[in-house]
């Protein structure tokens, strides 16, 4: 009788070198982008005293992440993803290099202070391209990297490093600004930047997975965005979480509920911008340990659901303690989403798609936070801080009742 096959360890992805030295990389360069995030927010607000112009950059990153996704999708699947994330990050060490030179104390009194956003938003915009390209590229090369029998387990160990890193770019940015001010925390970030792209160069060049000789880019284009719609499953995840994230993103009012009604000055700030992120990476680390075995789909309904009402509670929050926790526990309720709607798009991608369905899963997840900042600031210009979090709160559960009524599959589904 043939010995029943034992399944891998849950971290036997970390045996494999170039997933390590990705994993590495992964972490350098998502903390570079949260703490550029961070950072971007801060000087914002403290430009113009006004949430909305934090807004206004996540519309100019939004704009083309959604432009160019579906032509970054085809054109990853034709490429080799290692070369294309090298330069993919090499491309946005120069948009860190200009906000070094945009935070020069002789560059910021030659521009003014009133015309100055528009040179942070100008920037953005171009990390939002390269974002474009990046962001598909890191999920759709882990493929490559690692067999196919631990590929479910590579993808759970690569979405706890990203949210481990988010919690550290978010908490150190808060304290680099305090100890040593934005200028020299955009250098730290470039920095970091230059190293992700040096350990990424340590990584071999990968064969393209998908041919499109004789099929044109449109044609390409469509065939991924068919596998999308027709499952269901999968569509239903990204929707789910697309319109939880669009409404709950109260991350982008963080810097002035910190400032004007919880009273916390830099440290305060960075912590309450980590504290999403600190609770999504402890779930995924338990789940590293205790993965989900039955009723994800419902698990992943209620968890959304909880999300929405941390979020109410955060904008009903008087006291740092009762923030921090609200969008701790929401955190937490979030890293749930992560593990299932990843481990749904990793094990029912087709390799020869992977560049695509990413593309299609950052139109709807990663631009998402980027409109959801903009959702935000323009309803706290119409609303205020605080009812503005209310009612992206209230919205998200919303979404959750009338998913669970119109999409029954998802609701069921189980892996």
């Amino acid at each position: 009788m043939a010995e029943q096959a034992t399944p891998p360890h849950s971290l036997a992805p970390l045996y494999v070198p170039e997933f390590r030295i990705f994993l590495i990389a992964r972490f350098f360069y998502t903390m570079s982008l949260r703490m550029v995030g961070t950072v971007v927010a801060y000087q914002l607000y403290q430009l113009t005293r006004d949430s909305f112009a934090i807004g206004i950059s996540g519309l100019a990153e939004f704009v083309p992440v959604v432009l160019l996704a579906l032509y970054a999708g085809y054109l990853i699947d034709r490429s080799d993803k290692r070369t294309l994330l090298l330069k993919g990050i090499c491309s946005y060490s120069l948009c860190v290099a200009a906000l070094v030179v945009l935070t020069l104390p002789q560059v910021q009194e030659s521009i003014g202070s009133k015309t100055l956003p528009l040179f942070f938003y100008a920037v953005i915009f171009f990390t939002g391209v390269i974002r474009a390209f990046a962001g598909p590229t890191s999920s759709a090369i882990i493929a490559q990297l690692v067999p196919r029998n631990i590929l479910h387990l590579a993808s759970a160990v690569s979405s706890s490093t990203f949210l481990i890193s988010s919690i550290v770019g978010h908490a150190s940015a808060g304290f680099f600004i305090a100890a040593w001010g934005v200028h020299v925390t955009f250098i730290i970030i470039l920095g970091y930047v230059l190293l992700a792209a040096l350990l990424i160069s340590f990584i071999a060049k990968k064969p393209v997975m998908h041919t499109t000789a004789g099929v044109r880019a449109w044609d390409s284009v469509k065939e991924g965005l068919r596998f999308v719609v027709n499952n269901k499953v999968m569509l239903g995840a990204m929707s789910l979480d697309l319109f939880a994230v669009l409404f709950g993103g109260a991350v982008a009012l963080i810097p002035e509920i910190a400032d004007r009604i919880l009273s916390v000055g830099p440290k305060g700030f960075g912590f309450l911008n980590a504290a999403i992120d600190i609770g999504a990476a402890t779930t995924l680390l338990f789940n590293t340990f205790f993965p989900l075995r039955r009723k994800q789909g419902t698990i992943l309904m209620f968890a959304v659901f909880g999300f929405g009402g941390c979020i109410v509670v955060f904008g009903l929050s008087s006291a740092y303690w009762m923030a921090f926790t609200a969008l701790l526990v929401a955190g937490m309720l979030d890293g749930i989403s992560v593990v299932i709607r990843g481990t749904i798009l990793q094990l029912t991608t087709p390799d020869q798609m992977r560049g695509r369905v990413s593309s299609v899963n950052s139109m709807f997840i990663n631009s998402s936070n980027e409109l959801g900042y903009f959702e935000s600031g323009f309803t706290a210009r119409l609303m205020g801080p605080v009812r503005a979090v209310i009612f992206g709160g209230c919205m998200t559960m919303l979404v959750v009742l009338l998913t669970w009524w119109r999409a029954p599959g998802l609701r069921k589904f189980e892996y």
